[in-house]
């Protein structure tokens, strides 16, 4: 006889400065495993499974991330109940959000429908060493004017291959922005942040790896006069080859939005 299988999706917010990002790996510390880690202790001998709706990198930190809860024989007494089960054991950089049922057709992966990933950061002067962990900090001096110019030129369709380090013969590098601008920070605030700190909003149905840090990461070159707005549309067309050498840091970078078909 077939055991019956519930399906929840949970949203959760993560502070991941100090985790080795989203995936379980062997002796390290990441957010997948901690979860997994609580699910045991508060659901002893039952049987059951994750998948998170994409996996986020060392450092990186999310207002909103979601992931899909398999879990066999009886469904869960309540939910309310079982959300502040779960945040009482879980640490105090991780918060669960959110819970609620789903079908059985429900994919996390594929049901999702757009992403919004947010990164912070400052420049000129050294921060308060309390912002490490929320805004990358750059000390040159950069032409916010002429970043904010370029990051338009990422809307639209695109060919990636440069904003990514996984390169197989098989990956398909074309993606659809649906927005990217740069903005003032009103995202997080805190009295040990700069007076002034700025943000880029990107927006699309998926991201390849480091594809978002190498955006962020091109758009600080181009500040600091390293690239020229040139380089950034030759980065962008098809077949071209151009090795950007520098990658934003992890700890300014965090998903702010995920929606669901």
């Amino acid at each position: 006889m077939q055991k019956e299988r519930n399906y929840y999706l949970i949203e959760l917010q993560f502070l991941g400065f100090r985790y080795s990002g989203w995936q379980k790996q062997p002796g390290q510390k990441t957010i997948e495993s901690m979860l997994l880690k609580t699910l045991k202790f508060i659901l002893p001998e039952r049987k059951f499974k994750i998948l998170g709706a994409g996996r986020t990198d060392a450092k990186v930190s999310a207002l909103q991330a979601a992931f899909e809860l398999f879990l066999e024989d009886l469904p869960l007494d309540d939910l309310m109940e079982f959300k502040d089960l779960f945040n009482k054991n879980l640490p105090p950089d991780i918060r669960i959000i959110s819970i609620s049922n789903v079908v059985k057709d429900f994919n996390i992966i594929q049901n999702s429908k757009e992403k919004e990933y947010v990164y912070l950061f400052s420049f000129g002067q050294k921060n308060h060493p309390f912002s490490a962990p929320f805004i990358a900090n750059i000390q040159d001096d950069l032409d916010l004017e002429l970043m904010t110019k370029a990051a338009h030129l990422f809307v639209g369709d695109h060919d990636f291959r440069n904003y990514t380090t996984r390169h197989q013969d098989n990956t398909n590098y074309n993606r659809s922005i649906k927005s990217c601008e740069i903005q003032e920070n009103t995202i997080l605030k805190a009295n040990f942040f700069p007076e002034k700190s700025y943000a880029l909003h990107i927006v699309s149905e998926g991201f390849m790896r480091y594809q978002v840090r190498m955006v962020m990461g091109a758009l600080i070159s181009l500040g600091k006069g390293e690239l020229s707005l040139n380089d950034i549309k030759r980065t962008l067309k098809p077949e071209t080859e151009f090795l950007l050498s520098y990658v934003a840091p992890g700890s300014g970078l965090l998903l702010n939005r995920l929606d669901f078909h």
